[in-house]
């Protein structure tokens, strides 16, 4: 089975074959590869990790080594959000052997009525630790205050250095068009570093609770959840205080399905991919 991003190279994704920069998520993830000429799609695989990879053609290509380890990060606004919003996904690089970061612009102190912002602070910092436990990965907290979050050129500097400090390959934040004003500023600031940022890393957009917070969102590409759905929603159930059945009664049950269908499988995720600042140029190697 393997991740599928349709439309995408996830920058520089885990082979010896091809560096796919993450304007084509190209997940190389199986080592016999497959070039479809009809100049639109290209399938790779790299048999080492079990993970194919439908994409367009390459952005960028190199040889890259066998072990050679990506380094993911995922900024969300709050405790939860990235849980629910890629964890999936997150947890698919994990198995594959890469390096996964989640960056929290807040501890989500506003989120537990009749607690202090401290006491609040406290119990979701543990809550992220222990789905952080289950996703393999590293959590980092920025230091905004939920609720009360800023965008100004400080905290785009402050950012830019959190994420220059994990050197990245890919980067996944919150979709800007969002109901909640945290989920637009940590999509902005990630936005700005991407901007400002020497080393360019894959920016993708995730989507939570479509509809509600999430708004226009249309996808670009996809990647299969299918056996990683469970240790998602285990990661999103470690977030106790902020009620995991309604985070799935908002929406996830029903888009992770969804978005399956258009895929193709049981689950998947999906993601809108940033063009750009020379992201998006076609470079055909000799």
């Amino acid at each position: 089975m393997g991740i599928f991003f349709t439309r995408i190279p996830l920058s520089r994704l885990f082979t010896e074959i091809t560096y796919n920069s993450l304007q084509n998520i190209d997940w190389l993830f199986q080592k016999s590869f497959m070039d479809n000429e009809s100049s639109r799609r290209r399938f790779v695989k790299n048999a080492a990790t079990g993970i194919s990879l439908l994409s367009l053609p390459a952005l960028l290509q190199s040889k890259k080594t066998k072990d050679q380890k990506l380094n993911i990060v995922c900024v969300g606004g709050h405790p939860d959000d990235p849980e629910s919003g890629c964890g999936g996904t997150l947890a698919r690089f994990t198995a594959a052997g890469h390096t996964v970061v989640i960056i929290y612009l807040t501890r989500g102190e506003a989120g537990i009525p009749g607690k202090s912002h401290g006491e609040a602070a406290a119990i979701r910092t543990r809550e992220s630790e222990e789905a952080c436990k289950i996703l393999q990965s590293k959590p980092v907290f920025a230091g905004q205050t939920d609720g009360d979050t800023l965008l100004n050129n400080d905290w785009v500097r402050t950012l830019q250095r959190l994420l220059d400090d994990e050197k990245p390959d890919i980067v996944f934040t919150h979709w800007p068009v969002d109901s909640h004003k945290d989920h637009q500023i940590a999509s902005l600031l990630t936005i700005q570093s991407w901007i400002r940022s020497q080393n360019k890393f894959e920016l993708y957009f995730f989507e939570v609770c479509t509809g509600e917070q999430t708004m226009i969102f249309k996808p670009s590409d996809y990647v299969d959840i299918s056996i990683t759905q469970e240790q998602k929603r285990k990661a999103v159930f470690c977030h106790v205080s902020q009620d995991p059945p309604g985070i799935y009664k908002c929406g996830h049950a029903a888009m992770e399905e969804f978005r399956g269908r258009e895929l193709g499988v049981k689950a998947a995720e999906g993601f809108v991919r940033m063009t750009g600042m020379k992201n998006g140029n076609l470079i055909i190697s000799p």
